[in-house]
């Protein structure tokens, strides 16, 4: 049963579950993740472009016992939810345990082949000649300095490109070095 925090200016409820699955978006992200509530269906929606998700939901087994904080979604113009939907705030405790992220990140090595283009036209990270993005965003990728035909080694959270020929790598280290995250 969900739990209203009465301290916060904006309601944030507590709400205790069996973890059900994940939700991916369509381009293959995180975008949030189902919990049974008693038999009931309870969603939390989360930032697709959030690379945190991954670590921190990708440990997550079926029938964990969570405690997911939320605020409720607004009625969507796409019309009513079969069930009740909230934003994610925080997972509070997995197993009646402190959340813990996942095990590691994933990695990538090779060189420099292209600068890959945000929407808006600015570079915001490399692609190697292996196929894989790099994303580090455009401060990140301004404060490592990369050139084409640079020999790259990046960590971070991983998924597969849209196309199967290579991996998306949310940077968080590139060559040792942490990567600056603008927002």
């Amino acid at each position: 049963m969900p739990a209203r925090h009465p301290t916060h200016e904006i309601d944030v409820w507590s709400v205790k579950g069996r973890f059900q699955h994940l939700i991916f978006s369509p381009k293959g992200a995180i975008e949030g993740l189902m919990i049974d509530t008693q038999g009931v269906p309870t969603q939390f929606v989360t930032d697709a472009q959030d690379p945190g998700t991954v670590a921190l939901f990708g440990a997550l087994q079926v029938g964990q016992k969570l405690v997911v904080e939320g605020t409720q979604a607004p009625p969507s113009p796409k019309g009513e939810a079969s069930h009740t939907v909230y934003r994610f705030e925080r997972l509070a405790s997995v197993d009646d345990q402190p959340p813990q992220p996942a095990p590691s990140h994933e990695g990538t090595k090779g060189t420099v082949v292209r600068f890959n283009h945000a929407r808006h036209g600015e570079a915001n990270g490399v692609v190697l000649d292996n196929g894989d993005f790099v994303h580090t965003r455009p401060d990140g990728l301004a404060a490592l300095g990369l050139q084409v035909g640079d020999w790259v080694a990046a960590e971070g959270s991983a998924r597969a490109l849209v196309t199967g020929s290579g991996r998306v790598i949310e940077a968080v280290r590139v060559n040792d070095q942490p990567v600056a995250r603008d927002h």
